[in-house]
C-alpha cells in the first residue's frame, strides 16, 4: 500500500493526478518570482493538475564561491510566503542548513533534502521533527534502494509525509544519467516518487565556473518518466533561461510549458495502471 502525502489540501501519491512542483532555481526578485508563481498558477488550474511552486532562497551549493546565491533566508522566506499568501498555492524549498530549519518551517508546506545532504543523519532527523512532509533529493552517489535508509530515518521521528525525488546520477565527471529502473525501485518502498527532469539533465561544473545543462532533452525524459508511473514531475521555469542567473541551461523556457504538461497528462491517461508495492525486503534484493 502507498502511503499518500498531505500537503496544504491536496494529496500526492496513490491514484491521484501527479503534482507539478515547479519554478525558478532561485529567487532573483520579488516580482519575477511571483509572476512566475502566477504564470504557475493559472496554468495549472486551467489543466487541472496539482501545484506546489518550488524556488530557493539560497542556494548554497554553487559551483564557485562568486555564483548567484539569492536573496538569504529573512528576504527569501518573505518573499514566498507573499506568493503563498497572494496567490493560496503551496510552496517548497530547500534547507540546508540546522539554523534555517525552523523560520523555513513555519513558512514551507513542503521541506526539501537537497541531494548532497541526503546522507547527514542529524540534519535529516532535524528537519522530519518539524512535522512538515519532506522531499528527499535522492544524491547523485546513492543507489535507488539505498533510499530505504533515509526513510527510516524520517519516520523514526514520527513522521510518515516522505516524498522521494531522483534527479540522476554521477556518470563520469560533469555529467549526469537517469536510470528509469530508480523510479520503480523506490516507488516500491510505499513512498510518492517525483521525477526532477530539469537537474537531470544538468552537467555539474560543466561551464567551468558553473553548471550546464541540456534543456533540449527535458520534455523527453519528463515523457518517460510520467509513462514509468511517476507521482509527480519537477522542473525549474523561467521566462529567460539564457539570462537566468542560476541553472538556465537545464531550465525549461516558461512558455514551452503547456504543450509538455498537455503531453504529460495525455500519457498518463494512457499509461497510468495500479503499482503494486513490495516490501523492503524485496527491494533488498535489487542489490544483487
Amino acid at each position: 500500500m502507498q502511503h499518500i502525502v498531505n500537503v496544504a489540501g491536496m494529496t500526492i501519491g496513490g491514484e491521484g493526478l501527479p503534482v507539478l512542483i515547479a519554478g525558478p532555481c532561485v529567487i532573483e526578485n520579488r516580482e519575477s518570482a511571483t509572476q512566475i508563481a502566477a504564470f504557475l498558477k493559472d496554468l495549472t488550474d486551467e489543466l487541472q493538475v496539482p501545484f506546489v511552486f518550488k524556488t530557493s532562497y539560497d542556494k548554497a551549493n554553487r559551483t564557485a564561491l562568486k555564483s548567484y546565491r539569492g536573496p538569504g533566508l529573512s528576504k527569501g522566506l518573505e518573499i514566498i510566503s507573499g506568493i503563498k499568501s497572494k496567490l493560496d498555492i503551496p510552496v517548497i524549498s530547500d534547507v540546508h542548513r540546522f539554523s534555517e530549519i525552523e523560520s523555513a518551517a513555519q513558512v514551507l508546506d513542503i521541506i526539501q533534502i537537497p541531494a548532497f545532504m541526503c546522507r547527514q543523519t542529524d540534519f535529516v532527523v532535524a528537519v522530519s521533527e518539524t512535522g512538515k512532509p519532506v522531499n528527499i533529493k535522492k544524491g547523485q552517489f546513492l543507489a535507488p534502494w539505498d533510499v530505504e535508509h533515509i526513510v527510516e530515518k524520517v519516520i523514526s521521528t514520527g513522521n510518515d509525509q516522505v516524498l522521494l525525488t531522483e534527479r540522476g546520477s554521477s556518470f563520469g565527471y560533469n555529467n549526469l544519467v537517469v536510470d528509469f529502473r530508480s523510479l520503480h525501485i523506490m516507488r516500491r518502498l510505499g513512498r510518492p516518487v517525483i521525477f526532477d527532469a530539469t537537474h537531470s539533465v544538468q552537467l555539474p561544473g560543466g561551464a567551468g565556473c558553473t553548471s550546464g545543462g541540456q534543456r533540449e532533452f527535458v520534455p523527453m525524459m519528463a515523457r518517460a518518466a510520467m509513462a514509468a508511473g511517476v507521482d509527480g514531475i519537477f522542473l525549474e521555469v523561467h521566462p529567460n533561461p539564457d539570462k537566468a542567473l542560476c541553472d538556465g541551461p537545464n531550465s525549461v523556457l516558461l512558455q514551452q510549458l503547456r504543450p509538455l504538461l498537455e503531453q504529460l497528462l495525455a500519457i498518463r491517461k494512457v499509461c497510468h495502471k495500479t503499482h503494486h508495492n513490495m516490501s523492503p525486503k524485496e527491494v533488498s534484493c535489487y542489490r544483487c
